[in-house]
């Protein structure tokens, strides 16, 4: 199967134009109009495809191409919705898909328009390929659209996983939730998402006396919350590698061009104890890299307190708690609380996150990634990630699913920071590699 790519690279770049331009900002989503674009889209050219509607305006759109059955399908997967938008800070209409300076510009050009655009493309150029040919798959293609991602999934794959888990019967999947990172001196690594994170709620709430502002009470429940607050800001949790992050940095450290984290990445996973503590001491100077060395705590919504002239008798803070994978939230905030030594102040889990079993990182779906971004850049290093992000991809692993997210875009760090922000963009060139990534890895693994 080989496409022409010229004619597939300019469909493509239309395709995601298109896809741009439907407003599908969550909440309210809205995302119908994108599904019905990519049901004619598909079957049009001769794709199955059934468009579930699971409440007014939200939708998920589902699409098969058959193999023999020899094995267990495979599942494309991306969401349609994506975040807000402050107007003002952009520089070009961001649902206009504007081309500029070999830029796409446009909210989830990144995420996560530009993976379903290519999820797209994939299925059409496969499509085409087979019609032109003798070859059966050896399994079934799934392409899976869903809503509601950004707003945690209730009207999407948490749907689908509810309502029609038999749609989600695959041994393989593709999602996002990695990265492609051009770094330093234009060394590249592709981090294929294998694991994530956990995500709980933890409240830490002041007690104190209540009473008229106008007389300053010592036991004030705002200053004990900001006290408990501050002590938690330097506190970290311990360093814990698991088998993934311990093969990412293993990986990183054949071909990071800085020599003091290259050295750190090496020390880290040596085992000896000494300089396990030495890498990590370094590598946690990284805010991405820290984040996935131990157990995460981020502050995240702060309230007490009713009116100016009154002392409020609590205040309270929600916590996002990260967990790693096989990490238990009860051992983390009883950690919390030895350290929190302000009187009057509780910490309570509020809300628990599911965890997930790792996907294998010895898979065939995972070779046939890093066997399809070698046949286009053979220096590029693909390794293992544990995200410290959550995606539907914990859904599908909790079904059995091996799971792996990507992010197929080479892009360099300045330009991933722009997801959920102000002038979100993909390079054509990164685009046009992750619609040739996506197409690689399935043909490997579905013929």
């Amino acid at each position: 199967m080989r496409p022409d790519w010229d004619v597939v690279e300019t469909e493509t770049i239309a395709r995601l134009q298109a896809i741009i331009q439907f407003n599908t900002t969550n909440p309210p989503g809205n995302e119908l109009p994108l599904a019905r674009y990519l049901d004619d889209a598909l079957r049009s050219e001769g794709i199955e495809t059934v468009l579930l509607e699971p409440t007014k305006n939200r939708a998920q759109l589902y699409a098969r191409i058959r193999g023999n059955g020899a094995k267990r399908p495979v599942i494309l997967l991306a969401h349609m919705d994506v975040v807000g938008v402050e107007r003002e800070n952009w520089s070009c209409d961001p649902f206009a898909g504007e081309i500029r300076d070999g830029y796409l510009y446009g909210r989830g050009a990144i995420d996560d328009k530009g993976m379903l655009a290519a999820n797209l493309m994939t299925m059409l150029t496969l499509k085409r390929s087979l019609a032109k040919s003798d070859e059966t798959l050896s399994r079934d293609v799934v392409f899976i659209a869903t809503s509601d991602e950004e707003g945690g999934g209730e009207w999407g794959m948490g749907w689908l996983v509810d309502q029609y888990p038999q749609l989600l019967d695959a041994e393989f999947a593709i999602n996002e939730g990695g990265r492609t990172r051009i770094i330093q001196d234009g060394c590249t690594y592709l981090a294929v998402q294998s694991a994530e994170k956990i995500s709980h709620v933890v409240t830490v709430t002041a007690h104190g006396t209540g009473g008229h502002a106008a007389v300053p009470l010592p036991d004030n429940s705002i200053f004990r919350l900001a006290r408990a607050l501050e002590t938690l800001s330097r506190y970290a949790e311990p360093v814990m590698l698991t088998e993934t992050t311990r093969r990412f940095f293993a990986s990183l450290a054949d071909i990071w061009p800085e020599a003091t984290e290259r050295e750190a990445m090496t020390d880290l996973v040596s085992g000896v104890p000494a300089k396990v503590e030495r890498g990590a001491r370094v590598l946690s100077r990284s805010n991405v890299f820290n984040a996935v060395l131990r157990n995460g705590i981020s502050p995240a919504i702060v309230s007490g307190g009713e009116a100016h002239n009154v002392i409020p008798a609590s205040a309270s803070a929600l916590l996002n708690v990260r967990t790693l994978p096989g990490q238990s939230i009860e051992e983390v905030v009883r950690r919390m609380q030895a350290v929190v030594s302000e009187p009057g102040v509780t910490i309570e889990i509020t809300s628990r996150g599911r965890e997930a079993p790792a996907s294998d990182p010895d898979s065939a779906m995972f070779r046939a990634i890093a066997g399809a971004c070698h046949e286009l850049d053979p220096a590029i290093a693909v390794v293992p990630y544990l995200s410290t992000g959550v995606t539907d991809s914990a859904r599908l692993r909790q079904l059995g699913v091996q799971a792996y997210g990507i992010l197929p875009f080479p892009m360099a760090e300045s330009d991933e920071r722009r997801m959920h922000a102000a002038d979100e963009r993909v390079p054509l060139a990164s685009l046009h590699f992750g619609t040739r990534l996506i197409f690689g890895a399935i043909e490997r693994i579905a013929r």
